[in-house]
């Protein structure tokens, strides 16, 4: 990378940093909703609901918290990259696609802008592990902080592949909606892919932020593994995961190239 497209990737990314300080709403959409979420479903299903291969004393709470810190990165996500749309409308997109400067720079700085959004959100979030009898060690918090920085990454660059073909945000939160959400529902953070029926259960195998999830639920429990569940293994979630990135990203910046 030569210095223009590093002094690019640099200023994308810390505009979005000062966008997202500006814009204070955008906070309160992408953590006060799924901790709303968190506290409604976990205490309606607190009665009824027990994860299949964990202990007994898992309930809805401690279950659906590392599918609440993933909503957390998927809203901070969706937030940093419907202002590619906003951009267009505006016309900066368009200055920023004539200057001499590779696409995949200019991806690449707003995907790392909303990563360090959600990674940052995500990594408050786990201030409330306590509440859900999850333990946390300083290296339990670096291990998190690893997983949330690939899906975050792998999230937004999803959203940037999604955000580079629309005209309109109405366009973009229907796709939202079709995509995005189910991507989360279906990647165990509701419910396991165990208790699921067998078509349903295989379309979460081949779910890539089921293997995030799974990460991420790994991280957590270190200190009470017996917790975790029937989840796929660290490695293999690690290097889906990573791979998830590649993808997203390269089709991202491929999507990018053919924009005018």
């Amino acid at each position: 990378m030569n210095r223009a497209a590093f002094t690019s990737v640099q200023a994308l990314w810390w505009r979005e940093i000062i966008r997202f300080v500006r814009q204070r709403s955008r906070l309160v959409g992408a953590f006060a909703q799924p901790l709303v979420f968190w506290v409604l479903l976990g205490g309606g299903f607190s009665a009824s609901f027990r994860p299949p291969g964990t202990p007994a004393d898992v309930g809805a709470m401690q279950y659906f918290y590392p599918g609440i810190i993933g909503l957390v990165l998927l809203f901070t996500a969706i937030f940093a990259t419907i202002a590619v749309v906003e951009d267009r409308k505006s016309g900066f997109l368009q200055g920023v696609l004539v200057a001499p400067i590779p696409r995949g720079s200019i991806v690449l700085g707003q995907a790392l802008g909303g990563t360090t959004l959600a990674v940052v959100q995500g990594v408050l979030f786990l201030a409330l592990a306590p509440l859900a009898g999850i333990p946390l060690s300083l290296a339990g918090v670096l291990d998190v902080t690893l997983v949330l920085i690939g899906v975050a990454f792998a999230l937004t660059s999803l959203g940037l592949l999604i955000a580079w073909r629309m005209e309109s945000t109405q366009g973009f939160h229907a796709i939202m909606n079709l995509i995005l959400m189910p991507i989360w529902i279906l990647s165990g953070a509701f419910f396991p892919a165990a208790g699921a029926p067998g078509w349903l259960g295989w379309i979460m195998r081949l779910n890539p932020l089921t293997y995030g999830m799974a990460a991420l639920r790994r991280t957590l429990y270190l200190s009470a593994p017996a917790n975790i569940g029937n989840v796929p293994g660290l490695a293999i979630s690690v290097l889906v995961t990573l791979l998830f990135c590649g993808v997203t990203f390269a089709g991202a910046t491929a999507i990018a190239r053919r924009s005018a």
